[in-house]
């Protein structure tokens, strides 16, 4: 695997840019924006903190179950967003939230949409 290193000065604020997205993604979202995302997002409920969503995936064995948090943990590291979940057997729960903002943010949602399409997909 390669690396391609970026001189800074050539991305003149592109870093500024992503990291302003970054930290507006992480922004904790009204109750009327939860209700929002959530009315548009299949198999998930909000929690009864009213702080997180969660939702259980059930798959045919282990395997698979272990196949999709492997695939998400991929993903969550790369939005550095990651979930609360258990695996027993075939299932996984999941919890999402934004810790450091006390709530849910943009990054749960985009989150919780990646995991709907990759059980679906």
């Amino acid at each position: 695997m390669g690396f391609a290193l970026i001189d800074p000065a050539l991305c003149g604020g592109l870093h500024l840019e992503i990291e302003q997205e970054t930290n507006m993604a992480r922004e904790k979202l009204d109750k009327e924006a939860v209700a929002e995302a959530l009315a548009e997002l299949d198999g998930w409920s909000l929690a009864k903190d009213g702080g997180s969503i969660t939702r259980t995936f059930t798959f045919k064995n282990f395997s698979e179950a272990f196949a999709f948090m492997t695939r998400v943990a991929l993903a969550a590291e790369k939005m550095n967003h990651h979930p609360d979940w258990s695996n027993v057997y075939k299932t996984v729960d999941v919890t999402l939230n934004t810790h450091d903002a006390g709530g849910l943010t943009a990054l749960d949602f985009e989150l919780a949409r990646k995991m709907n399409r990759y059980f679906s997909g």
